[in-house]
């Protein structure tokens, strides 16, 4: 025989309700900042204080308990959305190589190809502060520090680097090996 529970059988919890649910209900908006995940996550805290084998013997003492349960769930909610937004942009990065036709690549490649030879053709101080400050993202003052010059040195250095592949692209004597 299924029994049903009576009209007012937890009159303690609909009072609980009715008193703490706006301030349960800030906790989890200023947490999340949204307004219906934090309704959501409010009905979640007090369906765990109703399922509760014995509910509290105060207002104050559910006040506590309901602020505790709704920050857990609402700070598991943020660190559940950070990770599946980081997941997905896991996803993007590694699907966009997926995605890339054989042709992207070749080109890629040519590229790749032609920017090495005209940097080759650089006199070696020109083509090592380029290479520092554009593919180690170094600033003048580290590449000056690790080449032993000044940092106006590095800056002159990579304007004229930079105007010698200028010269050489215009050029277009650049061959792909």
């Amino acid at each position: 025989m299924v029994q049903r529970k009576k009209k007012n059988e937890h009159p303690r919890f609909e009072e609980a309700y009715k008193s703490l649910f706006p301030t349960i209900f800030r906790v989890s908006y200023r947490i999340t900042g949204d307004k219906g995940i934090a309704e959501d996550l409010c009905h979640e805290a007090f369906i765990k204080y109703y399922e509760k084998k014995e509910l509290l013997p105060d207002l104050e003492q559910a006040k506590y308990w309901l602020i505790r349960v709704v920050r857990n769930i609402s700070l598991n909610y943020e660190k559940r959305k950070i990770r599946e937004r980081q997941a997905y942009i896991r996803f993007e990065k590694t699907s966009i190589d997926y995605t890339e036709s054989g042709e992207d690549k070749l080109i890629k490649k040519e590229t790749d190809g032609l920017v090495q030879e005209a940097l080759n053709r650089l006199p070696y101080k020109l083509r090592v502060v380029l290479v520092l400050k554009e593919y180690a993202g170094l600033n003048y003052r580290e590449i000056g520090k690790v080449l032993g010059i000044s940092e106006g040195n590095v800056k002159i250095r990579v304007f004229r680097a930079r105007e010698k592949l200028a010269i050489i692209f215009k050029e277009g004597e650049l061959y792909v090996s």
